[in-house]
């Protein structure tokens, strides 16, 4: 094993990470063929990656007002379900009576999927804003609640009996014994959640938004403008795998001590 400008080589691996860069030259190069060699029954719905990549760069200050206008959406609903899931979680996982008490009601709600809150949040909130930043609270909480729970229940007893020989109260138990040995479990959640999040945003965006990443895409395909329509497909995902970037990197900053 050697390092060589930076990069971790391994003479039977070669080049760490190169698989993923690979696997989206080989995916560009079938895109490519497909849609300028293959005899296609029609060819607009199909456009190669040059015209798509030029319809990006058209409407990238679209794109860009667009991501604002969903991030207003996406980030106070999924900081809330953050906090709340992770809290919450933590006292089910560690209160006896509180488990009983809440974990029913949670196993009857968390299985319907986010989705079908949609139309009825609309109906019932005074905003499109309010109704999308509810439905991504909601599907963000349970990924997170429910990993909370189970990281907080599975704290070793010894903990709990060093932390009462150190004469911590319950309080300053949960903050310093049980959240820092949570948090492999809540950051399990929040990776689930975000991207649970990048998906219900796109949904209700589609219902009734005026703008935004999913109303672009919606807006263009209603009519028939399909390179615009892929391109604002790819840029979604691009944003959502720089938004997962940035959690994992997070992630790893935070628990330093987890290999």
């Amino acid at each position: 094993m050697k390092k060589t400008s930076g990069l971790l080589i391994n003479p039977k691996k070669g080049i760490k990470g190169t698989e993923g860069v690979l696997l989206f030259v080989v995916l560009g190069v079938c895109w490519q063929v497909t849609t300028t060699m293959l005899p296609l029954r029609d060819p607009s719905l199909y456009p190669s990656p040059a015209v798509t990549f030029m319809a990006l760069r058209d409407s990238l200050p679209e794109l860009l007002r667009g991501t604002w206008s969903s991030s207003l959406i996406l980030v106070p609903g999924y900081l809330l379900a953050v906090i709340l899931g992770a809290l919450w979680g933590i006292v089910a996982g560690s209160v006896r009576w509180v488990h009983r008490a809440f974990d029913p009601f949670a196993k009857v709600v968390a299985p319907i999927p986010p989705t079908v809150y949609i139309p009825y949040a609309i109906a019932l909130m005074p905003s499109f804003r309010v109704s999308a930043i509810l439905v991504v609270f909601i599907g963000a909480f349970w990924p997170v609640f429910v990993n909370a729970a189970a990281g907080a229940a599975s704290v070793p007893l010894r903990y709990r009996d060093n932390a009462g020989i150190l004469g911590f109260g319950r309080f300053e138990y949960m903050c310093r014994v049980v959240f820092p040995a949570s948090l492999p479990n809540i950051f399990a959640g929040m990776s689930v959640g975000l991207a649970l999040s990048f998906i219900l945003l796109t949904v209700a965006e589609l219902f009734g938004a005026n703008q935004g990443l999913g109303r672009f895409v919606q807006y263009y395909a209603d009519y028939a403008d399909y390179p615009r329509m892929v391109a604002g497909i790819l840029y979604t995902g691009i944003i959502t795998f720089g938004a997962m970037a940035l959690l994992d990197f997070i992630k790893r900053r935070v628990l330093f001590w987890v290999r």
